[in-house]
């Protein structure tokens, strides 16, 4: 008996090595800590699975319990007023300093869209909320802080429009003077899902006429930028890399579009193209505009085309920023992006930051060789990581020179 709990015993403490122990690269620090928190995204998503084939309850509504578990409830403090508003009938979270800084100047904003695949996440979540708070405090700023409906509930364009109204809701001068904000001085930021939002954002501005306050800057956090291509390197590199393997990233993108499971098996397997999307593939070739050193030492194909009817959602700029035509970029607001070498949106991140410059726009590009995905998120105890705080301090000091 004693020889059949040993055995049990080390039978069950291989399976717990070989499940927590994924392989990540020597070069991130904290690596035990990372391993640790992806066994916990890891374990979410396989419940998920799970639920959904029993049918109990569909994938994103078991992993929407992250957002559940991080949320905090916003409240002002002795530096910081919160208030919960809507404006053009969209919820936010607005966050103001108590007491202005300096000769009284008119303040900053900044527009921030939370991430999450446009599935998940929430401006309330801790780590969102502290980041806003840093803003406000370091930059003597106004956050407006987002919470736009969420897919598969809301599909595209429903997120997007969300996010537009509140801008233009926030662009006029009237609201603006509110707030004491001064019109020269607004930012568009948001990270993943929501860089891409930030994105599209600019984009359409710009086709707006009537527009009498722009944007200054965009700063996106490892953006989302295009959903016809996932066979770029960062795609193939960083496939089964935490925090976001390709598998949950294809998962974002269909639901984004639509709940039918046909449309993720396809992005799965990256033949969900249609011939509506081969005038485009030249916005997304990465060999050429991936930096050498990043293609590494894998080929360029152009992504097959299948013969049914794709949406062509997939080819909507709103959604897919990196598509726009080069005359679309020509007058963006400076941008500020931020890529991490083990994501699978690396190379989106910086194709567009290649193709901003060659459109004339000024670009600061910070790249992490040592950052994964989410970084932006995992500034607090216990999932607290040094290559998170320095992420953040550079954000916030870029926006404090550039804005």
């Amino acid at each position: 008996m004693r020889s059949r709990g040993a055995v049990f015993l080390v039978a069950m403490c291989a399976l717990t090595a070989y499940y927590i122990y994924w392989p990540i690269p020597d070069n991130i620090e904290e690596r035990w800590k990372l391993m640790l928190t992806d066994c916990f995204f890891r374990t979410l998503s396989h419940v998920a699975d799970f639920s959904e084939l029993l049918g109990l309850k569909d994938y994103m509504g078991v992993m929407m319990l992250i957002t559940i578990m991080e949320t905090v409830e916003p409240v002002s403090d002795e530096q910081v007023k919160v208030a919960q508003e809507r404006f053009d009938g969209v919820e936010v979270m607005v966050y103001e300093p108590k007491q202005d800084k300096g000769t009284g100047m008119k303040r900053r904003a900044v527009i921030y869209l939370h991430g999450g695949g446009w599935c998940l996440g929430s401006s309330k979540m801790a780590p969102y909320d502290l980041l806003s708070r840093q803003t406000v405090t370091e930059l003597n700023a106004v956050v407006v802080a987002v919470e736009y409906r969420l897919a598969p509930p809301y599909h595209f364009p429903v997120p997007f429009e969300d996010v537009y109204h509140v801008v233009k809701y926030f662009l006029q001068l009237d609201v603006l003077a509110r707030y004491k904000v001064d019109p020269e001085r607004v930012a568009v930021s948001g990270d993943s899902a929501g860089g891409n939002l930030a994105a599209a954002v600019s984009q359409q501005l710009q086709l707006e006429p009537n527009q009498s306050v722009k944007l200054k800057v965009q700063a996106l956090i490892y953006p989302v930028m295009q959903a016809l291509d996932f066979n770029t390197p960062s795609y193939q590199q960083n496939k089964d890399m935490p925090i976001l393997p390709f598998t949950l990233m294809a998962r974002f993108w269909s639901q984004y579009f639509t709940s039918d499971l046909s449309f993720f098996h396809a992005m799965l397997t990256n033949t969900h193209n249609g011939a509506e999307s081969l005038a485009l593939f030249k916005y997304i070739n990465w060999s050429i505009f991936l930096p050498e050193p990043y293609r590494k030492d894998y080929n360029y194909s152009i992504p097959s085309v299948s013969k049914e009817k794709i949406s062509l959602r997939i080819v909507d700029p709103r959604a897919s920023p990196l598509l726009v035509p080069d005359e679309m970029l020509y007058g963006l607001p400076k941008a500020y992006i931020i890529t991490c070498e083990y994501d699978v949106l690396r190379d989106d991140g910086m194709m567009y930051a290649t193709r901003l410059r060659l459109a004339g726009v000024n670009v600061t590009h910070d790249h992490y060789e040592d950052g994964f995905h989410g970084i932006i998120m995992f500034t607090l105890w216990p999932t607290d990581f040094k290559v998170a705080l320095r992420s953040t301090e550079n954000y916030l000091q870029w926006l404090k020179e550039n804005l």
